[in-house]
């Protein structure tokens, strides 16, 4: 069950854990599996009032340690053994009630990146601690890759979320293309907290932070709204996916010389800090 719904929903990040030992990418994909029900629920094509039904049940199902419900079970053990904050997943529930609206608009670089972090971030956040990583900077790092994928998923997804009444971003090309750029700041941030990864698990995160930067080229070879609509939901092919693997040994012969990791997106994170307390999710 596992594999199945991380290869049909995550093509980019099923491909990426190739590279993970068994036990790890078991891990990752209970903590998949609980997130992409979370989106399944508010995405559902019901209407607005059963999804907030099903939402409040599911949380209350998790806040109440329902272990009848496997997914939850899965939950609440990743969260005891890999020692994750209950608040990470808080945050998480957070972001993704934001959706549970009957028209969602994000008008400031602030909410975006809030909205980002609680349903991204957070994801990165855990992952980082199911991989080992105790580094304090590398976790900020990690909170920066999963926005930066969020990011690209938003650029990614405009006619899809304007279908569902959302705008995370305006519905025109210049403005894909200004969040895409966006993005590419976060890739950059997260890059040498990838050092701290256990070398075991490393090559995996590197793979996935490559090829879903990627996604983002591809939207701009749209060039125009009118071709980017046409396209529908943009994916990177199969030989770019094998191109980029390769560029990622480059990336992991890099990380073996980054000696001492120095922080340096605390701008953004600012911003963030605005309303979520990082350094008790951490």
């Amino acid at each position: 069950m596992k594999t199945n719904l991380l290869k049909k929903h995550a093509k980019s990040f099923y491909w990426a854990s190739f590279f993970l030992s068994k036990n790890t990418f078991n891990k990752c994909s209970s903590l998949y599996n609980f997130c992409r029900t979370l989106d399944d629920i508010v995405d559902d094509i019901n209407n607005l009032d059963v999804k907030k039904k099903n939402f409040f049940r599911f949380k209350k199902d998790f806040e109440n340690k329902n272990y009848n419900k496997q997914i939850i079970k899965d939950m609440w053990s990743l969260i005891e053994s890999e020692n994750i904050a209950k608040q990470i997943v808080i945050d998480l529930f957070d972001g993704v009630e934001t959706d549970l609206e009957k028209k969602v608009v994000i008008n400031s670089k602030k909410d975006l990146l809030v909205y980002s972090y609680r349903v991204a971030g957070t994801v990165g956040l855990m992952m980082s601690k199911i991989l080992k990583v105790k580094n304090k900077e590398a976790l900020k790092g990690a909170i920066d890759l999963g926005i930066a994928m969020q990011l690209t998923n938003i650029a990614r997804d405009v006619c899809e979320d304007k279908a569902r009444n959302r705008q995370y971003v305006r519905h025109n090309f210049l403005a894909i293309k200004e969040i895409i750029n966006e993005s590419q700041v976060f890739y950059e941030k997260s890059f040498n907290s990838i050092s701290n990864i256990p070398i075991t698990s490393r090559f995996s995160v590197i793979v996935a932070r490559r090829i879903y930067r990627k996604i983002g080229d591809y939207i701009l070879k749209k060039r125009n709204l009118e071709n980017y609509n046409r396209a529908g939901k943009i994916y990177v092919p199969v030989f770019e996916k094998v191109v980029q693997t390769f560029l990622s040994i480059l990336d992991f012969v890099k990380l073996l010389f980054v000696k001492n990791l120095n922080y340096n997106n605390q701008a953004n994170h600012n911003i963030l800090e605005q309303e979520i307390k990082l350094n008790e999710r951490i």
